[in-house]
């Protein structure tokens, strides 16, 4: 490695030296190989609680001391999320201010944020051209994906009716329409957008789709309509100039592809280092392998954990990339690992291991049943098999670790098992450890983590007496988090401007703005019913309530902006008007360059209404989050989150209740709708053939290339997802610190899709998650007593 300054104690900076050779010594075991990095591949595998963001930073520090970094030669850190990004950025430089560096040398990005740069700065290279497109996320119902479906079955009619015919058709013509229907609306849309996703990010093409599908042995052969489905997608979004996401690494990548730039950018980056890396696809790989190499080596750090991968079911990334990556950095003997965590209580960790080895032992003993079933053709005898979890247990932390309350002392018996009589005994259950926790301990805090947004509607319902009673604050984390409202809270407002004398656009208005605490609570349906006489009441009315006229005064100085300002004004316009602040703001902002982009040269309050509504229908419009995520941990406050969302955080008091078969791990299904195609649902074969071509799990003695039929590749498409749902749940058990209640009820609803809380649906017997009473049996002295 170039640039690395002399450190020895003669050396003027021998200060520096001291000061880097603490931090070293600050560091765990396996932490320690990361600060010591010389140049190179290197893998970092850390569990849960390992203290990685802190590891991180320390070596980033490190790292732009010891080799003198700057803006022209500096580290580059990829990750995920901006409010991780942010998070990782704020650690660097505060210990570069404590070893009184400059605080350059560095540059912290997402991994999209990163490729958009590179793409925007050769817009020549990348045939991306951020003035003129618009990025979106497409869905199954989104209009290019709807727009592709229709194209695919003019230009293929006769593989359309081959799905048409399914398994058995008698000809009926109520049965074709119905049929047809299905296909259309449900099955291709999903189709479409499972294969180009999948496709995409492994950086294959139409074509390259297209050849897979001659290694296929199937009779619908899922692979051709996916390189047609994947073709005419392409064609839609360049006709509408949109791209997706994997544009943008596509781009960058196309950019790199020409020598001269790409030794301009590895010229400016003295390694990178990737943060999360167990999320990444294999686009995603190529390019940051590419940026780190220079002539002479790979410097590439890459830190995860393949036991946190719970993101491969609803998006490419796959575990099985980034322990590929540590096995062959293994064998180089550049792996670390990072296996002590002081976030947990001493029983949480010996929960969490247990967990990970029943899973894995459970994995064996089915795979054994499987193989005994196949040919020795199908199987060969040196392919390794994928296992749910990596190999790597958790380990407390030594005596004289440096974290403050490391492995704390747990509370109760710090893991508390229970079977409640039903849901409701569950809400009871927790609520009353709730209050005796928090009133304790008023500093700590506690969460609640669900598999499903509605479990957590249901608890949140179920605990509004917290706050009033007892003083302890409730945040439930919806879904309205993670796909921002704000789209749909302009819609309803523009849509009363647009037509102010529809009662029920005049309601919507109105609970918009007493929701926003804008205007007083009042019965609005009073206010609706004749929105002349609210809006501009005749002498003849009676003087209205102080709340009414306040009410009134919101709804005409929006209809006097109407008059007033242009239209593409509005848009910014209500969101001063509703008083949004911070990230809703830039939410807001985002939201009207999306449109005006759009709608270039046809800008109208009609067309501003049709795109809103299609992107609320059809599309998963990404609000601004807030950088930090102190709202989720604030003391004396229990939050209602997703297992899924709680990745990254941790509460001194984590409570699992549901724990059901049906919903963890859950069990195949399809729908009755589309069950005429056979007993799989084309969707998740065309995942897993994917993912079996790019993985090339499937290999004969010949060595080549096996494409698992529907019925195979369905099989393992609910082993990946059975396995996947065992890692949420590990995630979910290790977010705890001193208390980690889990709980499976005897009684639940059928599906929470479709549950009211009101009675009117009836709840039926439970089968609990199958690791939970092993669980009970392995801890006993956990299993708790009730009196109510």
């Amino acid at each position: 490695m170039e640039n690395n300054i002399n450190l020895t104690s003669n050396s003027p900076l021998s200060t520096l030296s001291i000061k880097l050779e603490e931090l070293r010594n600050s560091l765990r075991p396996g932490q320690q190989q990361l600060g010591s990095w010389e140049g190179g591949k290197m893998a970092i595998s850390a569990v849960p609680g390992a203290g990685k963001s802190h590891s991180l930073a320390v070596a980033a520090a490190m790292m732009i001391a010891r080799y003198q970094l700057h803006p022209r030669n500096q580290l580059v850190i990829v990750t995920y999320t901006r409010s991780a990004a942010a998070g990782i950025k704020a650690k660097i430089k505060e210990r570069l201010k404590d070893l009184k560096i400059p605080q350059t040398g560095f540059m912290v990005q997402t991994l999209h944020g990163l490729a958009l740069n590179i793409a925007t700065r050769h817009p020549e290279l990348s045939q991306l051209n951020l003035d003129t497109s618009t990025v979106i996320i497409p869905t199954p119902s989104h209009r290019v994906i709807r727009s592709s479906v229709e194209k695919w079955i003019t230009r293929n009619p006769r593989r359309y009716q081959l799905l048409l015919e399914g398994v058995e058709f008698d000809g009926e013509e109520t049965e074709r329409l119905r049929r047809q229907s299905v296909l259309r609306t449900e099955v291709l849309p999903k189709l479409a957008h499972t294969i180009i996703r999948e496709a995409k990010s492994s950086g294959l093409t139409p074509d390259k789709v297209w050849e897979l599908s001659h290694y296929s042995q199937e009779d619908y052969n899922i692979f051709a309509i996916g390189a047609g489905l994947y073709e005419q997608y392409q064609m839609v979004m360049r006709s509408l100039e949109f791209i997706d996401y994997d544009d943008m690494i596509l781009g960058a990548l196309n950019v790199l592809k020409n020598p001269k730039i790409r030794e301009i950018w590895q010229q400016q980056i003295f390694a990178v280092f990737e943060d999360e890396a167990q999320d990444s696809s294999p686009l995603q790989e190529q390019l940051i392998s590419a940026l780190a190499t220079n002539k002479t080596d790979c410097n590439l750090i890459r830190v995860g954990d393949p036991n946190q991968a719970i993101n491969s079911t609803f998006t490419p990334a796959d575990p099985v990339y980034f322990n590929w990556f540590c096995e062959t950095c293994k064998n180089q003997n550049k792996l670390a690992e990072m296996t002590q965590a002081g976030r947990s209580s001493w029983i949480i960790i010996e929960a969490a291991n247990f967990l990970l080895k029943w899973v894995n032992q459970q994995w064996e003993i089915e795979r054994k049943k499987q193989r005994k079933k196949q040919s020795i053709s199908e199987v060969r005898e040196d392919k390794k098999e994928v296992i749910p979890f990596r190999l790597q247990t958790i380990e407390t932390v030594s005596k004289n670790d440096p974290q403050p309350n490391a492995n704390p002392e747990p509370v109760g018996e710090g893991l508390e098992l229970y079977r409640p009589d039903d849901i409701y005994h569950t809400v009871d259950l927790i609520r009353q450890r709730i209050i005796e926790l928090l009133n304790k301990n008023p500093d700590h805090n506690a969460a609640i983590l669900v598999r499903e947004n509605r479990q957590g509607r249901f608890l949140a319902e179920n605990l509004q007496d917290l706050p009033k009673k007892h003083k302890i604050r409730v945040y439930e984390v919806g879904e309205s988090e993670r796909f921002s409202q704000i789209p749909n809270e302009i819609l309803t407002l523009l849509q009363f401007m647009d037509r102010p004398h529809s009662p029920d656009y005049l309601k919507n208005a109105l609970e918009i703005l007493e929701k926003r605490g804008l205007i007083p609570s009042q019965d609005l349906n009073a206010l609706s019913t004749y929105p002349e006489n609210f809006l501009y009441p005749t002498p003849l009315i009676s003087e209205p309530k102080k709340q009414v006229l306040e009410a009134r005064r919101y709804c005409c100085n929006l209809l006097q902006a109407k008059i007033e300002l242009p239209d593409y004004q509005l848009i910014p316009f209500l969101g001063m008007t509703l008083k949004y602040t911070g990230a809703e703001l830039a939410t807001v902002q985002k939201l009207s360059e999306r449109i005006s982009l759009e709608l270039i040269g046809k800008f109208s309050l009609k067309s501003v209404l049709n795109v809103l509504r299609e992107m609320i229908n059809s599309e998963q419009f990404e609000g601004i989050e807030e950088d930090s995520e102190e709202r989720y941990t604030r003391a004396n406050q229990v939050t209602i989150i997703t297992m899924h969302k709680s990745k990254g955080l941790d509460w001194d008091y984590v409570f699992l209740p549901f724990l059901h078969e049906d919903v963890l791990p859950g069990s195949p299904w399809v729908p009755t709708s589309a069950q005429f195609l056979g007993k799989f649902t084309l969707a998740e074969v065309s995942r897993a053939q994917i993912r079996a071509a790019v993985h090339h799990q499937y290999i004969n003695s010949e060595n080549t290339l096996k494409i698992p039929n529907p019925d195979d590749a369905w099989e393992e498409a609910q082993q990946l997802k059975k396995a996947e749902e065992y890692r949420l749940l590990y995630v979910a058990m290790t977010r705890a610190k001193r208390l980690l209640w889990m709980s499976a009820a005897k009684e639940g609803p059928f599906r929470w899709s479709i549950f009211k809380a009101d009675g009117t649906i009836n709840l039926q017997g439970k089968t609990p998650c199958p690791i939970f009473p092993i669980l009970m049996a392995q801890f006993p002295n956990s299993v708790m007593e009730y009196l109510f």
